[in-house]
């Protein structure tokens, strides 16, 4: 167990080592998040791609605050509180997915993103991380089950647990965005390839964001 000035961060060895395993599988399903990390490598390249990674974690790290000081509870309380953020965040991937097919045909020049680019890049994938309310309550169902009951601040593990789960999805979602990348830059040279990969993220998107808006808690 590690311990600084005698609290717990983190709970016995067992219960991590199964958090870890448990966390990683989760972290390599396809949802939302990584559709938008594979979709923006592909469109912009690689630096495009880690940022979106990086903004997914920025993201996912506004859900683990929450859920330590218990402000996910609203959302799992309140029906009202959990349909206005979940059509929010189906109207921003609608959103994403209309541009994705309106800036077709454009020039592609990965200079032409930096610097600003890259900062609407970074703001997109923290507003398609934080407007899934299911992540919220994700981290709230998921995370105590892993914490110590009788810890001196369960709170300070609940934390801690999802910083680390912050951190390995973060990693998980650079490794796919480099792959998405590599991908697309075999098959940019041919422009139907390349049209036909903005309409795929494109219908990518809009599906979720049909399961996001029609789907139950």
């Amino acid at each position: 167990m590690i311990e600084l000035d005698g609290i717990e961060l983190l709970p016995e060895l067992p219960a991590f080592l199964s958090f870890v395993i448990a966390g990683l599988a989760l972290n390599i399903v396809p949802g939302a998040d990584m559709t938008f990390v594979a979709a923006s490598a592909a469109r912009g390249g690689r630096g495009d791609g880690i940022t979106a990674a990086l903004g997914i974690g920025a993201g996912a790290l506004v859900h683990v605050i929450a859920a330590t000081l218990g402000l996910s509870a609203i959302l799992a309380s309140s029906q009202t509180a959990f349909n206005l953020i979940k059509w929010a965040g189906a109207a921003y991937l609608l959103w994403i997915a209309f541009t994705l097919v309106s800036s077709g045909g454009g020039k592609t020049d990965n200079s032409e993103r930096l610097p600003n680019g890259r900062w609407r890049v970074f703001r997109a994938a923290i507003l398609v991380n934080i407007l899934n309310p299911k992540i919220s309550l994700f981290f709230l169902a998921f995370l105590p089950q892993f914490v110590d009951p009788t810890a001196a601040s369960p709170a300070i593990q609940i934390l801690c647990l999802g910083l680390w789960f912050d951190l390995v999805g973060t990693v998980v979602n650079i490794v796919v965005a480099l792959a998405a990348a590599g991908m697309a830059n075999r098959l940019r040279r041919n422009p139907l390839v390349g049209g036909a990969a903005r309409w795929v993220a494109a219908m990518a998107m809009t599906g979720l964001a049909l399961q996001l808006a029609l789907g139950r808690r």
